[in-house]
């Protein structure tokens, strides 16, 4: 029997239809549509190993691998690609001071952070699998879930400008033109404008004489990544793993939310008892990235944005996007090419994307009604987003706990102790859910 059943004469979707998971187009279409989808992974995807240091070819590498990974454990059943997470760049460049990585020593000991992370992820997936998600809502009500999303894009501020005040002319064109693709074009080109954003960027650093390329004629065409091994034996690296545990819970939230939003776009609530299975898979996808040089993975909302302008779910697509990554993972020059970008460029794309994290935080409250008129939900948000975009941090020897730490702990212990102090005296400062929707957005109630 095969994997995929032909969806109708494979080379159209009728008006209203959609390809299912389960079903395909004629190969060529298939084929056409997953490279379409490692276009919209790409800008993003290799924009962490740029930022954290971390080798480009070898991020890719992972990235297929654990697409694929993916999709053998959930069953061929929920298609995801699996991309670079931008959580994981806080934690990371944390250990040199908010940039770049820049030896084999700090990589291993970063890496060994990614693989405590996947770990995790993989069992909070087993343990989904078994009691469900209710327990997530509980422990991540809105109000914490937006915080610990937000703070971690607000924390990398700081990283954003070191790298804009370098070349700050050639930031500002590159921060232009990610705000106006997104505004200018619909779809799919209006989702990948970070991508696009970048590529002007750096036709403008080349026309400009602002990219060395001396390194790229000495790359090879074909070759192994640069693998690394995470710092298994380091002490110093197991004293930095706290870091990284909060990066689990916004790697909860989105895979969560993609579950979701698939099963919503398929209208196929069934999708959504695979959710353990895919934290299951994510988990272990990290785990394996980090084990060997990659960096950790996470469901991709630009391919979501493709699957929703196609208005095809078909596995297939990404058995053939998880391939095409795998192959120009073992292509140095790729690389290479990638490591030419200019500070300037960085800088002015990292400054939307940072934001745009934080973005995605708030609108986790908008789109809850979160209530801030109640004590505990604006002292939960107020304290953690100082802590965070200060750079709050403590250590004893070896040992720290950095911004992002401190802000997802105090997110949580403000939240829960105050809600229950002040439903003890029935202060009425507590959480007390959603504002009631009173009628039309910028209209008063009827």
């Amino acid at each position: 029997m095969p994997l995929w059943k032909l969806h109708g004469d494979g080379r159209t979707v009728e008006p209203g239809a959609v390809v299912r998971p389960d079903e395909r187009l004629a190969w060529p279409a298939t084929i056409a549509i997953g490279v379409q989808h490692v276009v919209a992974m790409f800008g993003a995807t290799f924009l962490v190993p740029i930022l954290t240091g971390f080798p480009v070819s070898t991020t890719l590498l992972f990235s297929g691998v654990g697409t694929l990974l993916f999709l053998l454990l959930t069953r061929n059943r929920l298609p995801s690609y699996l991309g670079s997470s931008f959580a994981f760049i806080a934690p990371i460049t944390a250990l040199n001071g908010g940039g770049a990585l820049e030896s084999g020593e700090q990589i291993a000991q970063a890496l060994l952070g990614v693989v405590a992370a996947g770990v995790l992820l993989a069992a909070v997936g087993f343990l989904v699998q078994a009691v469900g998600t209710g327990w997530i809502d509980k422990l991540m009500p809105p109000v914490v879930a937006g915080s610990i999303v937000a703070l971690i894009g607000f924390n990398l501020a700081p990283a954003a400008w070191n790298n804009f005040k370098l070349q700050p002319e050639l930031a500002t064109v590159t921060l232009a033109a990610v705000v106006l693709f997104s505004v200018l074009f619909r779809g799919f080109l209006g989702r990948i404008s970070i991508f696009l954003g970048v590529i002007v960027g750096y036709i403008v650093a080349v026309l400009t004489g602002q990219v060395d390329f001396s390194a790229v004629g000495e790359a090879a065409w074909i070759g192994l990544p640069d693998f690394h091994l995470a710092a298994v034996g380091d002490p110093t690296a197991w004293g930095l793993v706290p870091m990284f545990l909060p990066v689990v819970l916004v790697l909860i939230a989105e895979n969560v939310g993609h579950v979701r939003g698939v099963a919503t776009m398929t209208n196929d609530p069934t999708m959504n008892k695979h959710t353990g299975r895919a934290l299951v898979a994510d988990g272990l996808a990290t785990t394996l990235a980090g084990g060997f040089g990659g960096s950790g993975t996470t469901t991709y909302g630009e391919n979501i944005g493709v699957m929703a302008a196609t208005r095809v779910y078909s596995t297939a697509a990404y058995w053939v996007a998880g391939a095409v990554a795998i192959l120009l993972a073992f292509s140095p020059k790729v690389g290479v090419i990638f490591n030419t970008i200019p500070a300037g460029v960085l800088g002015g794309v990292t400054t939307a994307l940072y934001g745009l994290i934080g973005v995605i935080g708030i609108k986790i409250w908008v789109d809850n009604r979160v209530d801030f008129s109640r004590p505990v939900n604006q002292y939960t948000v107020a304290v953690s987003f100082v802590i965070a975009i200060a750079g709050f941090m403590m250590s004893w020897g070896s040992f720290q706990l950095g911004a992002i730490v401190l802000g997802t702990v105090a997110a949580l212990v403000i939240y829960h102790l105050g809600n229950a102090i002040a439903r003890w005296r029935e202060s009425g400062a507590d959480d007390g859910g959603p504002i009631p929707a009173v009628g039309p957005i910028g209209g008063d109630p009827t």
